[in-house]
Formats: structure tokens, C-alpha cells, sequence
């Protein structure tokens, strides 16, 4: 049965608190910016970034810092991003889709550092996960010298977890990490310069097995072990992992578990791409093997 009178009283009073901002009728879902560099193949950057978003159920924004000219057998080259082009990126995103979650990927020169963390430090309520890329999966360099001591000193403040890899380790600590009693001491000694976690990511160790710490407190907090899977189609593999951990994070997950279902995913997705062949060298992720529905809705 139709009641027209109350129909207009509930839309009237609808429009009445929209105007007065107290309602709003618009639906969403996570949001979860990336911070990174653009990987022209499509394997890593920003392109891996925003496609792990999508497949988890979050909706992806994009700071792009520099474009790379590379495919899936290196880098050709890097182009900078303006300093000045980069906070006009962050502050228009931040101010209208601001994200329940931030991954950091690839920071080339110190003066961008300094950007992205002056503007970062107006949102502490924001995690962040930074990946501090350094070396691409072909082993180009992609991080200059200087830059490293202010991501410590500027970013790693900010972090609420740094995910870095053992060649990154290396640079980060000044001295290669091949065991996993070296991983948890050089992790405890990043986690000096201030984020709350460190995952160190032990994919490079030797031998056919993998062994992932998670620091904190200045103890490990959880120890991830596995074994490797053989295929040359791992480009955008830590990528992708800081992208599921920020996804979960964004859906509100604690750290244990987003860290632990963002190794699930990327292990399933290095398993979906290995028979795939995309490029001639090192070849990406699936990460579309079983894409999520939108998780869930909230009123904005």
C-alpha cells in the first residue's frame, strides 16, 4: 500500500539533511593509494599496485613519482616526476578519496622523500606500507645513493611497516644478509629508525626455501615459511605484497593478518603466472586469478 504523503515527507527531510551535510545517500568501498613509480611492462609500479587493489576489493589511487621505460628484460630508463607536479598529485587525491590505507614504492632522489613525507605527516590516522624499492627484479639499480639516509630518516618515521627485500636490506644496513639470524638482526636495526614493523623478505635466501620475518617491538613477531616456486615470472612480487598488506590493512585487518593474507595472495598469484608467457624475461603475477567482489559498502 502506498503512502505518497510520507513518501514526500521521507524525501523532503532526505534533501533537507543532505543540505546540511548529515546525509548522504553515496555508497563506498576502501580506498588505498599507491605512491610509486609507473612500470611501462605493466609487471610492477604503480600497474601491479592498482591491479592488487582492484583484486581485493579496494578501490585504487596513484601518485605517480617517476615513468620507467622497461620491460620484462630491465630498464631502459627513468624519467623524474616534478617535485612541484608530485604534491599537486597527493594533495587533490588526499583531500577528496583519502585513503584508509598508503603503499610507498619507488622514491628515486631525496627531494621527493621530502615531499611525500611533509605532506604524509598532516595524516598519522593513515597506515602506511613502505616498500622501499631499490633494485628491480633484473637487478637494475633504481634508487639514487643519496636517497637512501632521508627515506631513513624521513620515511621510515612515518611507517607503520617497511617491507624490504635482502638486496634492499643490504643497502639499508650496509652489509649482505644471507641467513635468516641476520635477517632478524638487521630487521631489529631498522626498526630503530622508527617504523612499528619490519617485515625482512627472504626470498633471496639460498636453497630451495623461504623464510619471512616480522619484527616488532624489537622481537620477531611472526615467522612465514614456505618454499620457492619455480618460475621466472616473479616481476612485481614485493610490489604486490605491500599492495595486500595496505588492501588489508584498508579492510581492517590487524597486521598479523594482513601480512599473512597478503603472502597467501601473492603465492597464489606467482602460482597462476607461471605458466603464462608474457615478455622474454621475467615475467608478472597473475593477479586476477580470482578477483574479489567489493568487500563491503560503507556510508560516506
Amino acid at each position: 500500500m502506498n503512502y505518497p504523503l510520507n513518501d514526500l515527507l521521507i524525501s523532503t527531510v532526505k534533501k533537507l539533511l543532505i543540505e546540511m551535510k548529515m546525509y548522504d545517500s553515496k555508497r563506498s568501498y576502501p580506498s588505498v593509494m599507491t605512491i610509486a613509480g609507473s612500470d611501462s611492462g605493466g609487471g610492477a609500479g604503480i600497474q601491479a599496485d592498482l591491479k592488487t587493489f582492484s583484486a581485493l576489493g579496494c578501490y585504487g589511487t596513484s601518485i605517480i613519482t617517476a615513468t620507467t621505460a622497461q620491460n620484462t628484460k630491465g630498464v631502459k630508463s627513468i624519467h623524474d616526476i616534478p617535485e612541484e607536479h608530485i604534491l599537486d598529485q597527493l594533495q587533490a587525491v588526499l583531500t577528496d578519496i583519502c585513503p584508509k590505507a598508503i603503499k610507498i614504492g619507488m622514491l628515486s632522489r631525496p627531494e621527493v622523500v621530502c615531499v611525500v613525507a611533509k605532506e604524509l605527516r598532516k595524516y598519522p590516522e593513515i597506515p602506511v606500507v613502505f616498500d622501499p624499492v631499490m633494485v628491480a627484479t633484473s637487478g637494475d639499480r633504481l634508487i639514487q645513493q643519496e636517497t637512501v639516509e632521508v627515506i631513513k630518516s624521513e620515511l621510515f618515521p612515518l611507517s607503520y611497516i617497511v617491507t624490504p627485500n635482502l638486496d634492499e636490506v643490504a643497502v639499508l644496513v650496509g652489509k649482505d644478509v644471507r641467513c635468516p639470524e641476520a635477517m632478524e638482526k638487521a630487521g631489529k636495526e631498522i626498526l630503530l629508525k622508527g617504523p612499528e614493523y619490519v617485515l625482512v623478505k627472504g626470498g633471496h635466501l639460498p636453497g630451495k626455501h623461504i623464510v619471512d620475518l616480522l619484527i616488532g617491538n624489537n622481537d620477531v613477531y611472526a615467522k612465514f615459511e614456505g618454499n620457492k616456486i619455480d618460475t621466472p615470472n616473479t616481476h612485481g612480487t614485493g610490489c604486490t605484497l605491500s599492495s595486500a598488506i595496505a588492501a588489508y590493512l584498508a579492510r581492517g585487518f590487524d597486521i598479523l593478518e594482513s601480512v599473512s593474507r597478503a603472502r597467501k595472495f601473492v603465492v597464489s598469484a606467482i602460482e597462476a603466472g607461471r605458466e603464462v608467457a608474457i615478455g622474454e624475461g621475467h615475467g608478472p603475477l597473475n593477479h586476477f586469478f580470482e578477483p574479489k567482489k567489493m568487500i563491503k559498502y560503507e556510508m560516506v
